[in-house]
């Protein structure tokens, strides 16, 4: 009983993690000024988690946001893809989607310019599906022998320790098929007002197999209901300067108020018939499928209506990868897509543990039958006392069902060799498309952001972007290079001159 004479609310009993009670939660030491004594095993025990609290953060997407919610079919699609989830209207799958700052570390600011993650969940009938996608439809570079290098130039400088605007240029302009999506970084699009308010992009091309086994090619499209909103680079600044963490306040906030937020999935479908007659390369991740020939199809309404009841367990353990696919989807020969099969999944190894699968977050719905085991964190949840080896003739054991085999590739008389990246690539049209889809006002702000930064970079980076520009379109390169203050006449004497001197 309590000195006022009332009831206190009983409350449950503080344990170690053994499950053992507590009786104080005070230091053992010898007198009340002693030393500690090594057998506090409470105090050690405490000291001993904290120093193992954090996991290593994602190298890329490291900060983010999240929230479970609800996917429904809206329309039929069955003859496209078997995949259950979709298999008929007004089905329902519960879903995770998580937000990011794709190249700031874990105290990034929400509102920075940057590409937004779009990372979503589906636990599905026949296991987890994972849409790992952009806020945006291309990416800066399509091979990925480049990602991990493009990733470091949006880090730091490994001597000063600085994000370097010279870095980042001089690799963009020493690999022209980042325009595009540079474009796009530097349009008023490139920063979201809140995660509620930006669209999201399965970005690569994948593929479909209906119940015939029929293939087919699609992208994934998902279309905000909140209506694109975007801030103005004044609007981030004052926004970073007063919270770092706009966009988790913004959606977290949002769905406790329950107004949730919802977005029109949509996909294109594309046939092989169509990809090999395609003037770009359908699997090409810096390229965009035109709407006007391959119109977006409605798939359903993705809802997120619930916060996560702890980040650390359901947000920076949730763990996404591309090669989480279900019967009826599929990969694509996208270059990168194929890389991203495997460094995902091994990147949540690396950062989560081995048996990342099993925390809740992860967990499919579904049973799950295999032969992995042990490893940190493992249980015997899935397997019980079953066998770890296979084939085997043990009763009850998991076994392949033929039913579930995809249709083979035709992949023709496919040279194995390491292709130039660059060679035999348009480069520019689609970005120049962009630009000129822009009003002059648009384009005005789009080179003065471009100059803001490349104006960071040695001179001969500038000229040589400068070039692209100019290439996609020649307002967009002569509106840089006069934000830049570079006159381009003069520049074209000396380059002539140049010319004529070498040639004597």
């Amino acid at each position: 009983m309590s000195t006022n004479g009332k009831h206190e609310k009983k409350c449950p009993v503080l344990t170690t993690a053994d499950g053992n009670p507590i009786g104080m939660q005070q230091a053992l030491t010898a007198g009340e000024r002693g030393p500690l004594l090594m057998q506090d095993v409470q105090l050690l025990e405490q000291m001993q988690h904290f120093n193992r609290e954090r996991i290593p953060e994602r190298v890329v997407h490291a900060k983010g946001s999240a929230a479970h919610g609800t996917f429904t079919v809206t329309n039929d699609i069955t003859k496209y893809t078997k995949a259950k989830l979709f298999e008929k209207v007004g089905k329902k799958t519960e879903c995770f989607l998580r937000f990011s700052t794709v190249a700031g570390e874990r105290g990034a600011a929400d509102a920075e310019r940057d590409v937004r993650g779009f990372a979503v969940k589906f636990y599905t009938d026949e296991g987890n599906w994972d849409m790992v996608g952009n806020n945006t439809p291309v990416f800066f570079v399509r091979d990925p022998y480049k990602f991990q290098m493009f990733i470091h130039t949006q880090k730091r400088d490994p001597k000063t320790n600085l994000r370097d605007m010279d870095m980042q240029w001089d690799f963009w302009s020493l690999c022209p098929e980042s325009l595009h999506q540079v474009t796009i970084l530097f349009s008023d699009r490139g920063i979201p007002k809140s995660y509620r308010h930006m669209h999201g992009f399965g970005s690569h091309t994948y593929s479909f197999i209906n119940d015939k086994g029929e293939r087919v090619w699609c992208k994934f499209h998902f279309k905000t209901k909140q209506g694109i909103a975007c801030m103005t680079d004044e609007e981030s600044a004052a926004a970073i300067g007063s919270d770092r963490e706009t966009h988790q306040r913004d959606l977290f906030e949002s769905i406790e108020r329950s107004e949730f937020p919802q977005w029109r999935v949509c996909v294109q479908i594309m046939t092989q018939a169509q990809a090999e007659k395609f003037r770009w390369n359908p699997f090409d991740l810096t390229k965009v499928w035109p709407h006007k020939e391959f119109p977006l199809i409605e798939v359903g309404i993705l809802e997120l209506n619930r916060n996560p009841e702890n980040y650390h367990a359901e947000v920076e353990q949730s763990s996404f990868s591309p090669s989480a696919l279900v019967p009826g989807i599929g990969p694509s020969p996208d270059k990168m897509l194929q890389a991203r099969l495997m460094s995902y999944a091994d990147a949540h190894r690396y950062r989560v543990g081995n048996n990342y699968h099993q925390l809740p977050v992860n967990r499919p719905k579904c049973p799950v039958m295999n032969y992995q085991r042990d490893g940190v964190m493992a249980t015997a949840a899935d397997y019980g006392s079953r066998p770890n080896y296979w084939p085997n003739s043990r009763e009850g054991a998991p076994m392949p069902d033929a039913k579930y085999k995809d249709p083979a590739w035709d992949l023709g008389q496919a040279v194995v060799d390491r292709f130039d990246s660059e060679e035999n690539h348009d480069n520019y049209t689609q970005a120049g498309d962009l630009f000129r889809l822009f009003d002059d006002a648009h384009r005005d702000r789009l080179a003065t952001r471009i100059a803001g930064v490349l104006g960071q970079a040695r001179p001969e980076v500038q000229m040589r972007q400068l070039c692209h520009f100019f290439r996609a379109d020649e307002e967009y390169g002569r509106r840089v290079a006069e934000k830049l203050g570079i006159d381009l006449d003069e520049v074209m004497n000396q380059a002539s001159v140049g010319a004529d001197a070498a040639g004597r």
